[in-house]
Order: structure tokens, then sequence, then C-alpha cells
């Protein structure tokens, strides 16, 4: 298997720096004192650009250590606060692929469900009604196709919640490939899940243009086999969400 790099530019300017993250990578640190994302890209710049002195850069939104896809980061503290509020708003049309390995009851649908997370375990719980201290949830899917017994699905989630959409699928009866904590049998090599962010579709927060991400799959010959699957072009799904 090829050895993956940690990140790859996808979009840079002087407000905006979009990466497509590989599965394992922190995007920010925390008690593990493995490097992060946010270490990785502040030497990129540092380096690109001979910055003097310290760098400012700061993630506009989360993504799971063992997800991979793309990232938002923020060059400004301008950029920063526009693009938090994009995320709180939901002007952000985002789009996951997961593997799971049984086919939805549906080909496509909605799902909602009201979450409760254990801080302790870093855990999260669906149910199918409101409960105290929970927060719904919303996301549709559609099925894509299947490959070797696994099936790919197409995610966008609608709001933007701790592991939404890990529980709510594995919720549904379709745990993500290697992703133990939510259901799946068995692990991944390197404890990841075959969960990508793959499109993000958005005004950009200063320049005030339409902006569409895509990030190619993983350097994994698993992941290779469904780009047989992805047969929408760039510019038509742009056509599409322009008009939406």
């Amino acid at each position: 298997m090829r050895r993956e790099k940690p990140y790859q530019v996808v979009y840079e300017d002087n407000h905006l720096l979009i990466v497509n993250k590989s599965a394992g990578v922190l995007v920010q640190g925390d008690s593990t004192g493995d490097k992060s994302l946010v270490e990785l890209l502040k030497a990129y710049i540092k380096v690109k650009y001979n910055k003097p002195g310290e760098v400012f850069l700061s993630p506009a939104h989360r993504l799971d250590r063992p997800v991979s896809g793309l990232v938002v980061f923020a060059r400004t503290t301008k950029a920063l606060e526009r693009m938090t509020a994009l995320f709180r708003k939901r002007e952000i049309q985002k789009t996951y692929w997961a593997v799971v390995g049984r086919k939805p009851d549906e080909k496509e649908g909605k799902l909602v469900h009201w979450l409760v997370k254990d801080e302790k375990r870093n855990q999260v719980t669906a149910y199918d009604s409101e409960v105290p201290d929970s927060q719904k949830a919303e996301l549709s899917y559609r099925w894509l196709g299947e490959i070797n017994k696994f099936h790919l699905l197409e995610v966008s989630p609608v709001t933007g919640r701790p592991h939404q959409i890990r529980v709510q699928l594995s919720r549904m009866g379709c745990p993500i490939r290697g992703d133990v904590k939510y259901g799946y049998g068995k692990f991944n090599p390197g404890n990841n899940i075959n969960l990508h962010a793959r499109r993000l579709f958005f005004e950009h927060p200063v320049r005030k243009e339409p902006l569409l991400c895509r990030a190619g799959l993983p350097a994994d010959p698993f992941w290779e086999e469904f780009l047989t699957l992805d047969k929408e072009e760039i510019k038509l799904e742009h056509m599409k969400w322009l008009h939406e």
C-alpha cells in the first residue's frame, strides 16, 4: 500500500487554506501529543511565504481523527469569524462518502435523531425522539453502488453534531466500515474508518464568490475500488448547487 501524506492542499489564498486530510491525522493537538494538522500547516505557511514570527491559522470546523477529507482553515481572524458564521447558519453544503457493510432498506432517505454525547467516553448515542440534554441531528443519504459486498453511500448532513454521520448510520443498521465504536465488527488497518469528507460548496467569506472543493479519495486500494462509482462531473455538480 502506498504511504499517504498527512494532507494535500486543495485551495489556498490569503484568507483560507483548505486541505484534504489523511485518516488518522489530528486536526488540533490533544492529550496524545501527536503532531496535529494545525502544526503541520503552520510550518507549511511559514516556509512557503517566509513568514516571520507566529503564523495565524485556525480550523473553521471539526473532522474526527479516523476520518479523511476536506478541512477548512482560516488564515485571518476576519475569515475565521465569517467561516464560523457560515457553518453556524448552515450555509455550507457538505457531502461525505461512507462505506458500509449493509445496504440500506431504502436507497435514499432522511435521518432525524436526537444525540447525547458522553464526554468521558467520547461517544454519542442516537435516540428516535427528544430526550434530556439531546441535540437534534439531520442528514440525507443516497446509495451509490456496491463493490465486493460493500456499499457506498453519499451523505449530506444538515446539522454538524459530533460523530453525527457515524452514529446516525449505525442507528439505521449501517455502521461505517472500521467504526468499531459505532457497531462495525472489525477494525480497519490503523484504526481508521471509511468515512471521507468529499465535497464542500459555499460562498467565499471575503471574495463573495462561489467556491466548490472536492477531495480525492485516500491512497488506499480499498477506497480506489469505488472510483468507478463516481460518475458526477465537478462542473455539473457546481451548476446544480448554484441553482438550488
